[in-house]
């Protein structure tokens, strides 16, 4: 099967099943988006859930967060991955936001991207999600599941998002993105998947990779 026809037949599957796929991060304002993605990273997005509600009570805006002590941010969030280097980026990131842009989260990628701890991939959420702008964040899920599906060369996440905008219309990125997450996280484990029983991954992987995830033990004998 032609790639663009694969990715085609994913599209419509994957908007079937999710219609209208929710962002997964808890979040009730743009900044408090832009704090959690930014704290997701190594982290699982339940984890992230579990400790940012009492973090935005106490600094639900950049005035708020940037006034609190970098301490008080890493006791809220130390059950996280790398937390005493994010509890210095989010404190960072609020006071950057009051002094560059009044408070604002900035509506631009070179903008956001020059914040601390703020990445190409955490920049594309909240521009595609907050502000409509379409965007293809790719994380590690996505990443892996392009390339099982055939659908990138896997080579890295920069090729993968590139890739990716090329076989799928703009207009569907901030939704797709989104649904490839709730597909794989129901349906694609990176372990122990039976590619030959998954409803995209049984006719979507190449034969390469089904021997390739047999061999390493994702499906079973």
């Amino acid at each position: 099967m032609k790639r663009q026809d694969k990715a085609d037949r994913i599209a419509g599957i994957l908007e079937e099943r999710f219609p209208d796929p929710p962002v997964p991060l808890d979040h009730t304002s743009p900044f408090q988006l832009l704090i959690a993605v930014l704290l997701s990273a190594q982290t699982t997005d339940k984890k992230v859930n579990e400790v940012t509600p009492a973090l935005f009570r106490v600094g639900p805006t950049p005035v708020a967060m940037a006034a609190l002590p970098v301490g008080e941010i890493l006791e809220h969030i130390r059950q996280l991955g790398l937390a005493p280097t994010k509890a210095k980026n989010v404190k960072r990131l609020a006071e950057l936001l009051m002094e560059r842009h009044g408070g604002a989260i900035p509506q631009s990628f070179d903008d956001l991207e020059a914040l601390p701890g703020v990445g190409h991939k955490t920049a594309s959420v909240v521009m595609a999600q907050s502000f409509g702008v379409p965007a293809f964040p790719v994380d590690t899920h996505i990443h892996r599941l392009a390339t099982r599906w055939g659908l990138s060369s896997g080579k890295n996440v920069e090729t993968t998002e590139r890739d990716l905008k090329a076989l799928f219309p703009k207009e569907i990125w901030n939704d797709l993105h989104l649904q490839i997450i709730f597909f794989g996280r129901e349906n694609c484990p990176a372990r122990g998947h039976d590619l030959r029983a998954c409803p995209i991954c049984s006719w979507a992987a190449t034969k390469k990779r089904m021997a390739e995830e047999q061999r390493l033990g994702g499906a079973p004998k």
